[in-house]
C-alpha cells in the first residue's frame, strides 16, 4: 500500500470526497438517532436525509477522475477495480466558475455548483435569501414566486439564490436543510435567520424587510 504524488487540484477533489463521506455518515446517524428516540420525527423527514446523504456520495464518487483514483492510499488491486468499474464522466469546464464571477448580479438566480454558491452568495456585499427546493415538492412551488416577488419589492438591496436539493445535495446537508422549502437568510458569508414552510406575502415582506434592516 502506497501513497502516490498528488496535484493540488486531486488533492482537493480527494479531500472533498472524504469531506462528503464524513458528512453524509454524520446526517445518517444523526437521522437514525432522532428516530430511534423521538417520536415525533417525521418519516419524510428521515427519508429526505437518507436521499441527500446518498445522492452527495455517489456524485462525489464518480466526479473522481482515473488520475485523483490513483492517489488513494489503496492496494493497486483496489484501485484498478474502482477504475474499471468507473464509467465515464465529462469534467467540468474550471472556466464557467470564472465567468460566473462576472456576471450581472439578478435579484434572483440558480446556483450552478459549490463555487457560484461561493460567489454569488457566501462572498455577496448585499443579503442573501437562499431557496431550498425541489421539482416534486409542491410548497416550493408556491413559495418561490411570493419570495421573488418580495425580494424584487426592495429594489437591488437584497438577493435570492434558488438552490435545488437533488442537484445540491452537498449544500442541502451543509445547511441542515431536512424539509422543503427551506429558506435561510445569509449576510456576510454568516447565516443570520431561517424558516421552513410556506409564508403568505405580508410574512415574506416582513422577513426580507428585516433581513435588510429596515
Amino acid at each position: 500500500m502506497s501513497m502516490r504524488w498528488c496535484s493540488s487540484t486531486q488533492t482537493k477533489n480527494l479531500e472533498r470526497w472524504t469531506l462528503s463521506w464524513r458528512t453524509a455518515s454524520k446526517v445518517l446517524r444523526n437521522a437514525l438517532l432522532r428516530t430511534g428516540f423521538t417520536w415525533h420525527f417525521s418519516k419524510q423527514s428521515f427519508l429526505l436525509s437518507i436521499l441527500m446523504a446518498h445522492r452527495l456520495l455517489v456524485r462525489r464518487f464518480w466526479t473522481l477522475s482515473s488520475k485523483d483514483l490513483r492517489c488513494l492510499p489503496v492496494s493497486s488491486s483496489f484501485s484498478t477495480s474502482l477504475q474499471s468499474s468507473r464509467v465515464p464522466v465529462l469534467s467540468r469546464s474550471r472556466s464557467r466558475s470564472l465567468a460566473l464571477a462576472s456576471l450581472r448580479q439578478a435579484a434572483s438566480f440558480n446556483i450552478q455548483d459549490h463555487d457560484d454558491f461561493d460567489v454569488r452568495v457566501i462572498k455577496s456585499e448585499l443579503p442573501v435569501l437562499v431557496d431550498f427546493h425541489a421539482q416534486w415538492c409542491g410548497p416550493c412551488k408556491i413559495l418561490g414566486p411570493r419570495l421573488e416577488k418580495a425580494v424584487a419589492k426592495q429594489n437591488g438591496k437584497v438577493t435570492m439564490a434558488k438552490v435545488d436539493i437533488d442537484d445540491h445535495t452537498d449544500l442541502a446537508i451543509e445547511y441542515g436543510v431536512s424539509a422543503v422549502p427551506t429558506v435561510i437568510a445569509i449576510r456576510g458569508g454568516d447565516v443570520i435567520d431561517h424558516f421552513v414552510g410556506i409564508k403568505d406575502d405580508d410574512e415574506l415582506e416582513s422577513f426580507v424587510s428585516k433581513i435588510i434592516g429596515k
